[in-house]
């Protein structure tokens, strides 16, 4: 696998469209993430040379769909791969077709027709029009949008400023979240039908081009090809 290194966002770019998967964090044996290529120092810099600020770019620019799609981690990934990678993890029923077999939480279905109606929509109000602003709640707030995630319902659309009623920044930024229906018609990608089995392959045929023995062995089990 090419050892890379990059400072820019724009040699972000090129590494996620050349490999199609990047974690944020490291994830998969011998293979990168997007600390492991920039340097420690640029990271929370508040500088054009921050990777923490660079990922919520990448879905708003249209560069790469964004959110905790594997092991509860964040990930990005290509346009390219977007519609082989969610012929995988996700599912070809309707998300309220699994909920009535029993396959996904109250909680999920309700965070999901929030974001439906109001695409983009950040998480401070989505919790609270969600009513599970109260602190006992957070735990059952943040595994549903975890299992929306992992089921690739819902991406990370980018973040918005805490503002005052001045409308001066006050506090923390909050991650906006839409539907990745939503996103990718957006930025032009086709989500169309893919058969699980051709999505399989055409993710093997891909990784084997750039990943070593070890690497292929992570992502076999995760994409199960």
């Amino acid at each position: 696998m090419k050892d890379y290194q990059i400072r820019t966002y724009e040699e972000a770019i090129e590494v996620i469209k050349e490999v199609g998967l990047l974690p944020l964090a490291q994830l998969i044996p011998g293979y990168p993430s997007l600390d492991s290529i920039t340097l420690k120092e640029h990271w929370h810099s508040d500088t054009e040379f921050d990777p923490w600020m660079w990922r919520a770019n990448f879905p708003v620019d249209g560069v790469a769909a964004y959110g905790k799609f594997i092991k509860k981690k964040s990930i990005l990934i290509s346009r390219e791969l977007l519609p082989f990678v969610k012929a995988i993890l996700g599912s070809s029923h309707s998300l309220k077709n699994r909920y009535e077999d029993g396959l996904v939480s109250r909680e999920a279905l309700e965070l999901f027709t929030l974001i439906r109606g109001e695409e983009g929509i950040d998480t401070r109000l989505l919790r609270a029009k969600a009513g599970m602003k109260d602190k006992e709640k957070k735990k059952l707030f943040d595994n549903a949008l975890l299992e929306l995630q992992g089921s690739m319902e819902i991406v990370v659309s980018g973040t918005k400023k805490k503002t005052n009623a001045m409308g001066e920044i006050n506090g923390w930024s909050s991650t906006s979240f839409e539907t990745i229906d939503y996103w990718a018609e957006n930025h032009k990608v086709a989500l169309e039908s893919i058969t699980v089995e051709v999505a399989k392959a055409e993710l093997k045929n891909h990784f084997a081009k750039m990943c070593s023995p070890e690497s292929m062995k992570a992502l076999a089990k995760i994409f199960k090809f």
